[in-house]
C-alpha cells in the first residue's frame, strides 16, 4: 500500500515539506482553482506536477476532477462538457497522472454540520448530527417533505435545538454544511442553496442513475485508451439530504456501477468511512468483493449513532474493523501484484491543530497519527 497525503495546492496552509515530514510518499492533488467543466490545461497541470515533484514527492492521484452539475442533471447540450472531460483526462495522461478519483454527489461534496465538535481526551472533530442536519432542511430551509426523511427522534431533537439556536448558532451550521467544498468552489446562501436546489426539482435515483451511466459511457472508454483508472468516490454521508438522490451509498449501489461499464478502468475510490457511516454496509466485505476495481482508498473511521448521526473517530477506535479493511487491501494486492495508493483520511484536530488554518478535517498532526497507525497496521500484517 503507496502512503499519500492529500494537499489543497495554492488553497493549502500545510506546505509540502512539512509534508514530507509525515513519511508520506506521494501526493494526492487537484487544480481547484480551475472551475467545473473547464479543461485542465497540460501546462497548468505540469505546473503542479513539477511543484510537487521539486518537493520530493509523485503525484499519484488526481481527488478530484469535477463532474459538472450539468452531466449529474443531465440538462441541456453535454457535448462540449464531455469533450472537456476526455480532453483534461488526455492532458493528465501526458502529464503522467493515470489515477482520477470523482464523486457524483449532486451540489454538495461531504457534508457535516459540526467542524469542532469536542472529542473525549482533548482535541476536535468533524460530526454529521442528524438533529442539527433535520432542523436546518425543516426549518432553517423550509424544504417540503424533509421531516419524512430523518428519524423521529432526530427531527424533535432538531426542532429543540432550533427553537433555542441563535442567529450565530445558525449561522455556523449553514457554514459546517458548504465546508466540504474545497478551493473555489461555489458556497451558497440559504437564498441561494434553495435556488440551486429548485434546478434538480424532480430528479429521481433512476434518473440520477441513468445520467452516471451516460457518464460512464462518455468517458471510460478515453480513459481506457490513455490508461487512465476512474475511481468513483462513495457518498458521504451515505443517504439523501436535501431532497438530493445519493446512488453511491451501499455494495449494492457500487455493484450496478461496475456492471455498467465492466471495463477494469471503471473502479471505486474504497473510503471506509463514508461507507462505515451506513448502517447495514460492511466495509471489509465491500472491500473483498470489489478487490479488482479498487484503484485508490480513503482510510477514516466513524461512531455511529442509532438516528443516522456520526462522528470522526480516531482511525483505530470507531465502528469500522479498519484491520479486517487494511487485510482485503493487502489481499487485492497480491491478486493483482499492484501497488493500491492509500491516504489517512480526515484527522482530527489535535495540540496546535487547532490554532492552524486549515481544510476542514485535513488537519497536519491529527493525520499524521492517522497515517502513522495504518502504516503500523500495514507493516503488521505484512509480517
Amino acid at each position: 500500500m503507496r502512503e499519500t497525503w492529500r494537499w489543497f495546492g495554492e488553497f493549502d496552509p500545510i506546505p509540502l515539506d512539512q509534508v514530507a515530514q509525515t513519511g508520506a510518499e506521494g501526493i494526492v492533488s487537484a487544480l481547484h482553482a480551475i472551475p467545473y467543466g473547464e479543461v485542465w490545461t497540460r501546462d497548468a497541470i505540469s505546473k503542479r506536477r513539477d511543484e510537487i515533484l521539486a518537493a520530493g514527492f509523485t503525484w499519484d492521484v488526481v481527488e478530484s476532477l469535477p463532474v459538472h452539475e450539468d452531466i449529474k442533471r443531465g440538462t441541456g447540450d453535454l457535448s462540449g462538457l464531455f469533450e472537456n472531460y476526455r480532453q483534461s483526462l488526455a492532458n493528465l495522461a501526458a502529464e503522467g497522472i493515470t489515477t482520477v478519483c470523482y464523486n457524483f454527489m449532486p451540489i454538495l461534496d461531504w457534508t457535516r454540520t459540526d467542524l469542532m465538535a469536542p472529542v473525549a481526551r482533548g482535541g476536535t472533530c468533524l460530526h454529521f448530527s442528524a438533529a442539527k442536519m433535520a432542523a436546518f432542511e425543516i426549518h432553517m430551509l423550509g424544504r417540503e417533505g424533509a421531516e419524512e426523511t430523518y428519524h423521529p427522534d432526530a427531527v424533535r431533537q432538531g426542532r429543540v435545538w432550533h427553537d433555542a439556536a441563535s442567529q450565530e448558532d445558525k449561522a455556523a451550521l449553514l457554514h459546517a454544511i458548504m465546508s466540504g467544498l474545497p478551493g473555489a468552489y461555489d458556497r451558497y446562501d440559504i437564498s441561494g442553496l434553495r435556488d440551486v436546489l429548485t434546478t434538480y426539482d424532480g430528479l429521481t435515483h433512476d434518473d440520477l442513475r441513468a445520467n452516471l451511466g451516460r457518464f460512464l459511457a462518455e468517458v471510460i472508454p478515453a480513459a481506457s485508451e490513455l490508461g487512465i483508472r476512474m475511481c468513483i468516490h462513495p457518498d458521504d454521508p451515505p443517504r439523501d439530504i436535501l431532497g438530493l438522490p445519493r446512488i453511491v451509498s451501499t455494495q449494492s449501489d457500487i455493484d450496478w456501477i461496475m456492471n455498467a461499464h465492466p471495463d477494469p478502468t471503471n473502479g471505486l475510490t474504497l473510503c471506509s468511512g463514508s461507507l462505515g457511516s451506513h448502517a447495514d454496509n460492511d466495509v471489509p466485505g465491500i472491500a473483498r468483493a470489489f478487490a479488482d476495481r479498487i484503484h485508490f482508498v480513503h482510510l477514516r473511521n466513524v461512531t455511529k449513532s442509532h438516528d443516522g448521526s456520526f462522528s470522526e473517530a480516531a482511525h483505530l477506535t470507531g465502528d469500522v474493523d479498519m484491520v479486517a479493511v487494511v487485510n482485503e487491501i493487502l489481499k487485492a494486492e497480491r491478486l493483482r501484484n499492484a501497488e493500491i495508493p492509500f491516504r489517512a483520511d480526515h484527522g482530527h484536530a489535535l495540540l496546535s491543530d487547532a490554532e492552524a488554518e486549515t481544510q476542514p478535517g485535513y488537519t497536519l498532526i491529527g493525520r499524521m497519527r492517522g497515517l502513522a497507525e495504518l502504516r503500523g497496521i500495514v507493516t503488521a500484517l505484512k509480517r
